[in-house]
């Protein structure tokens, strides 16, 4: 289901994997991650589409991470790259665009935002009851649900803790809004990315649906589990391998893979994983590079100029010439240590557990969260979008949550 329900996407960016790649035509001509008119045009000549289906299954494959923009060019997200050969990429896609699904399907502009961003915090317990219910729900049943939590909501945000306190937001409250229209936006948002099916006053489930909910209910994440023989397996498979090893015994998996090749061809072969799309290949690709000491250190030194790289190599030097690892993190500039957070927390949306993920939070460097969500936005990261949409869905407190939705927003539509 998943595949079928991102075939579309999947067949756009790999159009643009083949047109747009470098020395190729430019994606976008704003620099926001919006197809030219050109592009979408010639893209819809190629692929038998009109151009807004193109546009939409743009955004799309940018949502699920099949498509990365940078600047005015794009390039396959690791998702793509996978695509045929591992599963969990595909569910994992579908999963970071289920929880875009207010992006996906934006709202209509009457709404006021702050109710808006209510019923966005209020879905996950309405999804949480049909997973429960196990087939059709009136929505009627939907909507006395809706208004219970929104009301639950607006009551917590009543309460007035001791000291001072910040200046109350510039949103009305929209202590009136009528939430049926809001509700029906919701479902029929939800349905276009294929969790649910919507029609007759009832909602029901997909299985894909009810698998996602379940997943989220219960915390499971879906790891690889370490293959045997990993001393034979290639530095990418080796190192998802051992992804959910100990520390000490991932070392020691470290240790056996390297000693069964020469140092040189292993060095470039950790290098080269840590190049690729998956941001926890490209941590332990480094971890493994710990491992190797010295003589990795001229291949290390040889990365500084490449951004995504860059991070990870100024910790990894820092360490080697004798600097504390809980302090080597101050050899980096704000927007390096701002990006390499941002790299950290695309790796735990995809490869960990949600309260992982809020943790991740408390590490930024920035005092608070406004500061850290303006500076995340200026540093361009291309997982910004799914890193920022991961964190509200995962966080408890509705207030952050949707703050970080709105940057997430503004980030995908290129929105200041």
């Amino acid at each position: 289901m998943a595949r079928s329900g991102l075939a579309a996407a999947a067949r756009v960016a790999r159009w643009a994997d083949a047109a747009l790649g470098p020395g190729r035509d430019s994606a976008t001509d704003d620099g926001k991650a919006t197809l030219s008119d050109a592009t979408a045009e010639r893209a819809a000549r190629e692929l038998g589409l009109t151009p807004a289906q193109v546009r939409a299954d743009w955004d799309t494959a940018r949502l699920a991470g099949l498509v990365e923009v940078h600047g005015d060019s794009a390039r396959p997200g690791w998702r793509l790259r996978a695509w045929d050969r591992d599963d969990s990429a595909v569910l994992r896609g579908w999963v970071a665009l289920f929880d875009a699904w207010s992006l996906a399907h934006p709202e209509p502009e009457e709404h006021e935002p702050a109710a808006v961003a209510e019923v966005v915090s209020a879905m996950p317990q309405a999804l949480s009851f049909l997973q429960l219910s196990a087939g059709p729900v009136p929505v009627e049943q939907l909507l006395d649900l809706l208004e219970q939590r929104v009301t639950e909501l607006r009551t917590a945000r009543c309460e007035i803790p001791y000291g001072p306190q910040p200046e109350p937001p510039a949103e009305p409250e929209p202590t009136d809004a009528p939430l049926a229209p809001l509700l029906d936006w919701a479902l029929r948002a939800l349905a276009s990315v294929g969790a649910l099916t919507y029609g007759d006053g009832q909602a029901t489930l997909t299985p894909l649906g009810s698998w996602a909910v379940w997943v989220k209910l219960e915390q499971i994440c879906v790891a690889a589990q370490s293959p045997a023989g990993n001393i034979e397996q290639a530095a990418d498979d080796m190192l998802r391998g051992c992804a959910q090893l100990r520390p000490n015994a991932a070392r020691a998996e470290y240790r056996a893979w390297l000693a069964a090749r020469p140092v040189g061809s292993a060095v470039t072969e950790l290098l080269g994983a840590a190049r690729g799309e998956d941001a926890l290949l490209r941590g332990l690709a480094f971890e493994a590079l710990r491992v190797v000491g010295a003589p990795a250190e001229p291949d290390v030194r040889g990365v500084l100029d490449e951004p995504t790289l860059r991070p990870y190599a100024l910790l990894w030097l820092a360490e080697h010439d004798g600097a504390d690892p809980e302090d080597a993190h101050e050899v980096l500039t704000r927007e390096e240590a701002t990006w390499l957070w941002v790299d950290t927390a695309a790796a735990v949306a995809d490869h960990g557990e949600a309260p992982l993920l809020v943790r991740h939070l408390e590490s930024a460097i920035q005092p608070t969260v406004p500061m850290l969500l303006d500076e995340v936005r200026a540093v361009g990261h291309p997982r910004t979008v799914q890193v920022l949409v991961a964190l509200a869905a995962a966080h408890p407190d509705p207030a952050l949550a949707k703050a970080v939705r709105r940057a997430a927003f503004q980030v995908h539509t290129g929105g200041s």
